[in-house]
């Protein structure tokens, strides 16, 4: 790393992995201890969800490491770095969509400042991936909350 405005991109993508790591492994826990009338839907959105952010934390690392940095690799990193907090406990189905609602805007929150730091360093390909993790994040944050709606 040479200039202050790469450091400003390694951070944010390392808070933005963090943060998807950590939802990687709710989502997992969910999708394995989800239970009730929503079993089935559930179980298989938070397998799609999980999938996805298991490329995603892939993708992540990687452009870090392209821009000549070390990519925090541990829990104890993530657990520093992320504002998604691990679930320790056994929700019901309502309460994990409800947490993972907010998480899901949390990831939102890490990519509008990988967008910013990556736009203030001419970073296009950070940009891009921000503006695609930003993407995905909004689209399953309405999926989840459609299932929050009465009818």
């Amino acid at each position: 790393m040479t200039n202050d405005k790469n450091q400003d991109v390694v951070d944010a993508l390392s808070e933005l992995l963090a943060n998807s790591y950590t939802l990687y492994l709710k989502t997992h826990n969910y999708h394995w201890n989800v239970t009730g009338p929503m079993f089935t839907t559930l179980h298989t959105l938070f397998e799609t969800h999980y999938m996805e952010l298991a490329l995603a934390v892939d993708e992540i690392a990687e452009r870090i490491r392209a821009l000549g940095a070390y990519a925090p690799a541990s829990y104890s990193e993530f657990q520093k770095l992320a504002s998604v907090k691990e679930e320790t406990g056994h929700p019901q189905a309502t309460d994990m969509i409800r947490n993972l609602v907010s998480d899901q805007a949390a990831l939102v929150d890490s990519a509008r400042k990988l967008i910013a730091a990556a736009e203030s360093a001419g970073d296009d390909v950070g940009v891009d991936l921000g503006t695609r993790r930003r993407q995905v994040h909004e689209k399953n944050a309405w999926m989840l909350r459609s299932h929050l709606e009465e009818t």
